[in-house]
């Protein structure tokens, strides 16, 4: 069963069940209270049906309810557009009902760049917008419904994106724990005691001094602007195309360690300083908002914060609450292992059905010592379009011993090249060419030309694998959302690409990670039915995020 679902300023809305084509089965019921007139429905199990997520969920949360299945239009409207080869059309309800219609095309609501507690999803006048209109809403899932049933494996990758939409809101609004008190423990061991607003720590300070010093007393050098670090060194005799780090590291001067270890603290002083801790964790949460497909690969990213890139020094600060574990658990080698299952190479899915795919692989490239990397180089060089030094001579023995492996992310290679989509397991599609490189790459075999050949054989060759993972990942986190939730207190509070992270009583760490394991094994037969191929977990109950690895 479905139900269109309506949301209006007011807290109220419309509701209208729904067939699973789509197809209304009964009258629209206007509401007063949204969250308890679907509370009282939920007990159905139906597939909320509604224009997105990320607006109309985070309410239901404040108000106790958390659903167990939804469809986001916004969602599933971009996966479809994409797939179509039409990557960047507006995506909203008004806009796919605008299409149908043959009427002018209102563009979508523009993101923030940056999004702060203060102004986050979860406040009480955060996300105000016009009421949803329930005619719009059921016409344009309807049409979807249309659509998606003619696309093989969409009718999942929708129910799975839309499941990690819910579960992105829900961690948002519970907040990954986090510890002020070590936190500013770590920065004041690192860069010293917190400094005035618009000084320096003292650890930075001291590298900046001594950064001068190493110039010389002639020359001032802000070590904060690239552009007098190149000056400084031009002045000592080097010339530099740039000031990172790789760069540096060729010049043999007394100032170059020290730009290291400065641009190093810098950046966790800027990224997650002081003034991140006080701006983005509250009441022991770091809340982050979470972008469901962020990524053209499917993959998440955040609206501020950084939520997917914590510093491994910082992790130490992710701390569970007292008689509360971290239950945090990342898939081994999956984008390897996914391209056995997508290749159904038979000698590769059977080294794949092992603990350590790397390692099961070590025969084919000498079995001697060093072979385990080895076998690790050459699949990342076939799935990242590497071709250099050693890695040459290592795709030739992967070529040779695992021929379908090979030839898959090759054919998406030479996809890419004629400007061809290439789709995900479930048909996630990636953006097609520009206009610009179309008219690069007809003009002739000139160095430029080629050049961007290659760079999009690079990239379609890795969306295959990576967006399948994607899909596979959104897999697992909607089956063990589904287990948490029988399971009552534990709950998601992270998940990053192939990591996840589950707070939970520390009773029920076992049955957590069992939870993890059986997702993951569902995750897998979802998207590849009987395969060889195993997608183990590697978890780790803890107390601090940084003991976990």
């Amino acid at each position: 069963m479905r139900i269109a679902v309506a949301a209006s300023a007011d807290g109220g809305g419309a509701l209208r069940p729904l067939a699973e084509d789509g197809t209304p089965t009964g009258p629209v019921e206007r509401v007063t209270d949204l969250a308890e007139a679907m509370r009282a429905r939920e007990a159905d199990s139906p597939r909320w049906v509604w224009p997105s997520t990320a607006r109309v969920h985070p309410r239901l949360v404040r108000a106790g309810l958390r659903v167990g299945r939804c469809h986001d239009l916004e969602l599933a409207e971009g996966l479809l557009l994409g797939h179509a080869g039409r990557y960047g059309e507006p995506r909203s309800v008004r806009a796919a009902y605008a299409r149908l219609h043959g009427l002018p095309v209102p563009a979508d609501p523009r993101p923030p760049e940056e999004v702060s507690p203060q102004g986050s999803l979860f406040d009480d006048d955060a996300g105000a917008a016009d009421d949803d209109d329930i005619d719009q809403i059921v016409e344009a899932h309807a049409d979807q419904q249309r659509r998606i049933a003619a696309l093989d494996g969409f009718t999942l990758l929708v129910a799975a994106e839309s499941a990690g939409a819910l579960a992105a809101a829900e961690m948002s609004f519970d907040g990954l724990p986090w510890s002020v008190t070590e936190h500013d423990e770590l920065l004041t061991e690192m860069l010293g005691p917190r400094p005035s607003s618009g000084f320096r720590p003292r650890k930075l300070q001291d590298l900046a001094d001594r950064i001068n010093a190493a110039f010389g007393a002639r020359t001032h050098v802000n070590p904060d602007s690239p552009a007098q670090i190149v000056k400084a060194f031009s002045a000592a005799g080097f010339s530099l195309t740039s000031t990172r780090a790789h760069v540096l590291k060729q010049i043999d001067h007394p100032a170059v360690p020290l730009l290291l270890e400065y641009k190093e603290l810098a950046r966790l002083h800027t990224a997650h300083g002081w003034a991140w801790l006080d701006a983005w964790v509250h009441d022991g949460r770091f809340r982050p908002e979470f972008v469901v497909g962020g990524v053209v690969s499917g993959r998440w990213a955040t609206n501020g914060g950084g939520a997917l890139q914590i510093p491994r020094v910082l992790r130490k600060a992710v701390v569970a609450d007292p008689g509360w574990s971290l239950v945090v658990a990342d898939a081994a080698q999956l984008e390897p292992r996914v391209l056995a299952a997508l290749a159904g190479d038979r000698a590769f899915a059977k080294a794949a059905a092992q603990g350590d795919l790397y390692a099961a692989l070590s025969d084919a490239f000498g079995g001697a010592e060093g072979a385990r990397d080895k076998a690790k180089i050459a699949l990342l060089s076939a799935m990242y379009g590497g071709g250099t030094g050693e890695a040459v001579q290592l795709l030739a023995i992967l070529k040779s011993r695992f021929p379908d492996a090979f030839e898959y992310v090759e054919a998406a290679a030479r996809a890419g090249e004629r400007g061809q989509l290439v789709r995900s397991r479930l048909g996630r599609t990636c953006p097609p060419p520009s206009a610009a490189w179309r008219e690069l790459t007809s003009t002739g075999d000139d160095g430029n030309a080629a050049s961007a050949l290659r760079s999009r054989g690079r990239f379609t060759r890795n969306f295959v694998v990576q967006a399948t993972a994607a899909d596979w990942a959104l897999a697992l986190l909607a089956s063990l959302r589904r287990r948490l939730h029988v399971l009552g207190e534990p709950h998601l509070v992270f998940f990053q690409h192939d990591e996840v992270i589950v707070h939970a009583p520390d009773e029920l760490t076992g049955k957590v990670s069992d939870a993890i394991r059986e997702s993951a094994e569902e995750a897998g037969r979802l998207l590849f039915g009987r395969t060889p191929v195993v997608f183990p977990m590697e978890i780790a109950a803890v107390t601090r995020y940084s003991d976990a690895k």
